[in-house]
């Protein structure tokens, strides 16, 4: 940790807007003032732009108003002048084809929201999947002081005296429904229990784990990202990241001062402990490039690989979120990893000190919900990165989530040539499969889609299910939720839009899947692998304008974390010319 506070006080960018006394200054601040805003306060303190993601159609961030009055009540009590600010909500919930198409387009818009305002400081409030990672890789672009603050994930959720987790039991369910074990009404009774607080999913989804993840770089205080979203303690740390963000515009203590290569190797193996969510991996590899850090695919299996899952929660285990808390959190988390040699614990946090003295006082309230190390849930956690004819560039597997008899596997291929083909299929009694067999989906990665939604664990057959099946291994170039499980590889890169080897696997390939020695090989000879790659074509009908025309001309693979080209790296916060 080093790291040497600015010099206060100091003329800050706010300033170019408000300070003075000529005619553009007196524009923008006596518009401001029809607000009842006095004259003192653009003194120049600092003023701190309060990035909201509410929405009512993203229901995981609905009671974020509420919060940024938390904020505000901080911002206030610490000498700097709030101004909340809505801003781009991609919700994993309603957008389609899928908010991970949006993801970037909102950290473009939150950028220059940033960029082009008179903000000295951001607090990044936050919830739902891709709200998280977009506004860190704005704030990350700008590099001004910034701080994450969670909504924090909704309560337990119950039916008929079983725990259910969100997005993991509507998985569950549906498949029982399709085995013939569940009725329709059951499902519909369940529905009413999935969702009963405000708040993210409660299992150790996307949203958990990218809230955990903002935690373990160091870009939240210590203990933000497990507290219910209704609890008290939510709003107090709302208030005590408010306070905090003043002191660091004073510091000027900014992303890239504490997410560093170390900051991501830690968040890398703290996602291993926690069982986290294989969307992890774009959401970093992206928020990396932006700050300037070189994380690749290798280091995810190099940081991970070695790695217990300690934490006992949907989908890999049992409990949900609101137990996380109640046992310590991540705090306790990130202080086993301390204890065991797996973590850089010098890394620096927004709260100015170091990630091990923010966690070295920290109790395991309960450890059944977080295991100790001589009985972890799994032996070796984090994500599995493996390579081969298949996947030259890499693909991912989540060994937590996975049957660990299907993790060493030869099978034959079933394959679907997009989402719409598996659909049209995958009901069909006649499809030749059984359980041996590995299903491939084609043309679901970053421009396939587009936008890489979350399909890649594909549901099992019906007539499979209703033989007690519950797993097969499922191959393809799409994501998968975090509150899913199952032998799923996803990313596989290059995306069979982009013409990789995926593109050309066929109905009867033998596929072989070898998680311990990181290998997925497509069982033909090279020659002919060649030849159909050769013969390959792309997709027709292609879009032509708009956003979407953006987006598939610039998306990069999921490899180096589906960002666009034009957006990789840091474009600073320089103030821009004045508009009149």
């Amino acid at each position: 940790m080093t790291f040497t506070p600015a010099p206060w006080p100091r003329r800050l960018r706010s300033q170019e807007w408000y300070g003075g006394t000529s005619r553009d200054t007196i524009y923008h601040r006596g518009w401001m003032k029809n607000q009842g805003y006095p004259h003192d306060l653009f003194d120049g303190r600092p003023i701190i732009g309060i990035l909201n993601t509410w929405s009512d159609l993203t229901p995981c961030n609905g009671h974020l108003r509420e919060l940024a009055e938390k904020v505000k009540a901080g911002v206030w009590e610490a000498g700097g002048f709030p101004v909340e600010v809505p801003v781009f909500s991609a919700s994993e919930n309603t957008f389609r084809p899928s908010a991970m198409m949006f993801r970037n387009l909102a950290a473009l818009a939150i950028e220059e929201t940033i960029r082009g305002q008179p903000m000295d400081g951001a607090v990044l409030l936050v919830g739902c999947d891709k709200t998280t990672p977009s506004l860190i890789m704005a704030a990350a672009s700008c590099d001004i002081p910034s701080i994450v603050v969670t909504g924090g994930p909704m309560l337990n959720g119950y039916f008929r005296g079983e725990r259910v987790g969100s997005g993991t039991h509507l998985w569950r369910f549906s498949e029982a429904v399709k085995a013939g074990e569940m009725s329709q009404d059951d499902f519909l009774e369940a529905e009413a229990s999935m969702s009963r607080s405000s708040g993210t999913c409660n299992t150790m989804g996307t949203a958990s784990t990218m809230a955990s993840m903002a935690e373990a770089l160091g870009m939240a205080l210590s203990g933000n990202a497990a507290i219910p979203a209704v609890d008290s303690r939510r709003r107090v740390m709302a208030q005590m990241s408010g306070r905090r963000i003043v002191q660091m515009v004073k510091d000027d203590l900014k992303p890239s001062d504490i997410m560093t290569k170390q900051a991501f190797e830690n968040a890398i193996r703290v996602n291993g402990a926690i069982g986290g969510s294989t969307n992890a991996v774009v959401h970093m590899l992206a928020m990396a490039g932006r700050v300037g850090v070189d994380l690749t695919l290798d280091d995810w299996d190099r940081c991970g690989r070695d790695v217990a899952t300690i934490v006992n929660l949907m989908p890999s285990g049992q409990y949900l979120m609101e137990e996380f808390f109640y046992a310590g959190g991540l705090p306790v988390v990130i202080k086993h990893l301390a204890e065991a040699g797996q973590l850089h614990q010098g890394a620096l946090t927004v709260s100015g000190q170091s990630i091990w003295d923010e966690v070295k006082g920290v109790m395991n309230h309960n450890p059944d919900v977080i295991r100790p190390a001589s009985n972890p849930l799994t032996p070796q956690g984090g994500i599995a990165v493996l390579r081969g004819n298949l996947a030259p560039h890499g693909a991912v597997l989540k060994p937590s989530a996975a049957s660990p008899h299907l993790l060493v596997h030869r099978g034959r291929a079933v394959v679907f040539e997009d989402i719409d083909h598996y659909k049209a299929r995958i009901t069909d009694e006649a499809l030749d499969i059984d359980e041996t067999c590995v299903m491939v989906l084609k043309n679901c990665g970053p421009k396939g889609y587009p936008g890489m939604a979350e399909v890649g664990n594909m549901g099992l057959p019906p007539k499979i299910l209703r033989r007690g099946i519950t797993d097969m291994i499922r191959i393809s170039d799409a994501r998968m939720s975090g509150t899913a499980y199952g032998t799923v590889v996803l990313h596989t890169a290059p995306e069979a839009a982009a013409g990789g080897p995926l593109a050309v696997v066929r109905d009867g390939d033998m596929i072989e899947l070898d998680v311990p020695n990181r290998r997925l090989h497509l069982d033909i000879p090279d020659a002919e692998l060649a030849a159909r790659l050769a013969a390959w074509r792309p997709l027709p009908d292609q879009p032509t304008s708009g956003y979407a025309f953006l987006h598939q001309a610039h998306v990069m693979g999921a490899d180096t974390g589906a960002d666009m080209d034009f957006l990789r790296g840091c474009r600073g916060n320089a103030v821009g010319k004045d508009s009149h």
